[in-house]
């Protein structure tokens, strides 16, 4: 059947799609071929966790008791809360390529070519999530060094609760970097807003030993959530301290992010001061 006898409302639509869903890959991928090229960005977002890890595991391993751990310890805790950091570590440093995009002016072109901008925030929002859910990925693959087990499930159950958490990192990135104007600014804005948010969420210790006021805070952290489901995945038990269950975490989460994402898309339809310099 020929272009010119499908109805109009089909060529449309047709047409809708294609308009939204090619930029949106197509940014995307400009964002892993440009990480790819970048090797520093490789180092710097894969490499800080582990050596958080190791050096913040090894330090408190031997003062920190968990109960129900095995021999592993500190470093079997943390290392839920190190695959979080390095999907936070990977979607910030992703995002931070949209103040590069506005100075170099490329995403100056991008604004003005006739498509949506729910599509080009999709596109910035799904390379950074490809990229951070990967690194996490790889990472996860060191869970027997302390002594966490996966099973098919559990890995599954794990990965999907990390690219949810993800996409959710990467938006907020993106409703940050999108005013900034500049690369230093945003490093302060992630200094002290997105760093307590990881330091709260439960990663360092777990909530049932936090002084009151501080298990308020933690508990009103959608982060909290996505990493007690990351943890209960691979250690199979209940985060202690934490009401919520399983389901809880996934829908939270899964709120968290399309919260962010529309926020996002909300953010990118009108005018910043960030469009003038």
């Amino acid at each position: 059947m020929s272009v010119a006898s499908l109805p109009i409302s089909a060529v449309t639509q047709a047409e809708a799609g294609s308009n939204f869903l090619l930029p949106a890959l197509s940014l995307g991928q400009r964002e892993l071929v440009r990480f790819i090229r970048q090797r520093h960005r490789v180092i710097g977002a894969f490499l800080t966790p582990i050596v958080f890890w190791l050096l913040i595991g090894g330090g408190m391993g031997s003062s920190f008791h968990q109960e129900g751990s095995t021999g592993a310890g500190y470093m079997n805790y943390f290392f839920p809360g190190t695959i979080l950091m390095i999907l936070l570590f990977t979607a910030i440093f992703s995002t931070i390529s949209i103040i590069e995009d506005r100075r170099e002016g490329f995403l100056q072109s991008v604004l003005v070519a006739p498509i949506p901008r729910m599509s080009i925030v999709l596109g910035k929002v799904l390379g950074g999530t490809t990229l951070a859910f990967g690194q996490g990925l790889i990472f996860l693959l060191l869970a027997p060094t302390v002594h966490i087990h996966l099973t098919l499930i559990s890995f599954l159950e794990a990965a999907g609760f990390m690219l949810i958490v993800s996409f959710a990192l990467t938006a907020l990135g993106f409703c940050i970097a999108w005013r900034m104007t500049s690369s230093q600014g945003f490093h302060a804005i992630m200094n002290l807003f997105l760093m307590p948010m990881w330091f709260l969420s439960g990663a360092l210790f777990p909530i049932s030993g936090a002084w009151v006021g501080l298990k308020i805070v933690m508990l009103l952290n959608p982060l909290t959530y996505g990493l007690a489901g990351i943890r209960e995945a691979l250690m199979q038990s209940h985060e202690a301290g934490l009401w919520a269950t399983l389901p809880v975490d996934l829908l939270t989460s899964v709120a968290f992010a399309g919260v962010l994402f529309f926020l996002a898309s909300w953010i990118a339809r009108g005018r910043t001061a960030a469009d003038l310099h």
